[in-house]
């Protein structure tokens, strides 16, 4: 019954929820764990058999295996958006899951460049091919608009307004949102529309970036592509793809623009995913302090 069940519940995430693919197959997938957990461990196939203590059991066994506490909090909101779904549509009597709380949020500040690494990686990769102004155009945008991997991918040529200065970007959950684009990012993005991607996209097709054959690009495609030329800039850190975006947020706030902007730009629907970013640039200030200041307490060498 329970299998049953999480299919109606995706079906509802998709049709009712109308949240993005990646987050569907996220929930499933922990959902999932949860489900083959109760069934192997109590039997149970009934949801009006579960119990708080049976919940608390799995994030247990989920510690017991390590799980980090991001990951056991994304599976512990899984398993509440679930209880909360049977008790709407009336196929429980209560939401046992009400009162688990989830577990402290790791801080762990993301990876983000310098202004002066984010020009060495658009540096090394200038050039006149049609896979190099490919690229150039990528960076320009994945740094000076901000996008998710995604929402770069999916890139539709309806959705750019070049002379306009702006792009239309579809977020998490089909929300759509409007990003200023920059000079830098506006030349690119025309040098690789009129030259570079005209002789890659041999096919009919309105998809922007393209590989080497015409087709879609691919999110492994620009992973790699991506190392390549921080190899080429000689950046050591392990740098991806979503490392532009945090750089761009970073140094967004350290130029003073305000939190709230910066969450609209983001295309974040909670201002505290945004404020992760006042904590990186906290955190350059005290480096920059105790690297330079005489009173910072560090240790002569």
């Amino acid at each position: 019954m329970l299998k049953r069940l999480l299919k109606e519940y995706e079906y509802y995430l998709k049709i009712t929820k109308n949240l993005s693919t990646n987050t569907i197959k996220s929930y499933v997938t922990d959902l999932n764990e949860y489900v083959i957990f109760l069934a192997k461990n109590y039997l149970i196939k009934d949801p009006n058999i579960i119990t708080k203590q049976h919940i608390r059991n799995f994030i247990g066994r989920l510690k017991r295996k390590q799980n980090t506490n991001s990951s056991i909090s994304r599976k512990v909101s899984a398993i509440r958006s679930f209880h909360k779904y049977l008790l709407l549509e009336k196929l429980v009597s209560g939401n046992v899951a009400t009162g688990i709380s989830l577990p402290k949020k790791e801080l762990r500040l993301p990876i983000t460049l310098s202004i002066d690494e984010v020009e060495a990686l658009i540096i090394a990769a200038d050039g006149d091919e049609p896979l190099e102004q490919r690229n150039k155009a990528m960076l320009e945008l994945l740094y000076g608009c901000g996008l998710r991997v995604t929402e770069l991918l999916s890139l539709r040529l309806q959705d750019l307004h070049i002379n306009m200065g702006f792009i239309n970007i579809i977020g998490k959950g089909n929300k759509e949102r409007i990003v200023p684009l920059g000079e830098e990012a506006q030349h690119a993005l025309k040098k690789y529309l009129e030259e570079g991607r005209s002789i890659l996209k041999k096919i009919p097709g309105d998809i922007v970036f393209v590989n080497n054959r015409g087709s879609s690009m691919s999110r492994v495609g620009l992973y790699k592509t991506l190392k390549k030329i921080a190899f080429r800039a000689g950046i050591m850190k392990d740098i991806s793809p979503h490392t532009l975006r945090h750089s761009y947020a970073s140094h967004l706030l350290e130029n003073g623009v305000n939190l709230r902007m910066v969450q609209e730009l983001l295309g974040h629907e909670d201002i505290s995913t945004t404020q992760i970013y006042t904590h990186i640039s906290k955190k350059q200030l005290q480096d920059v302090y105790n690297e330079f200041h005489p009173r910072s307490n560090q240790e002569e060498s």
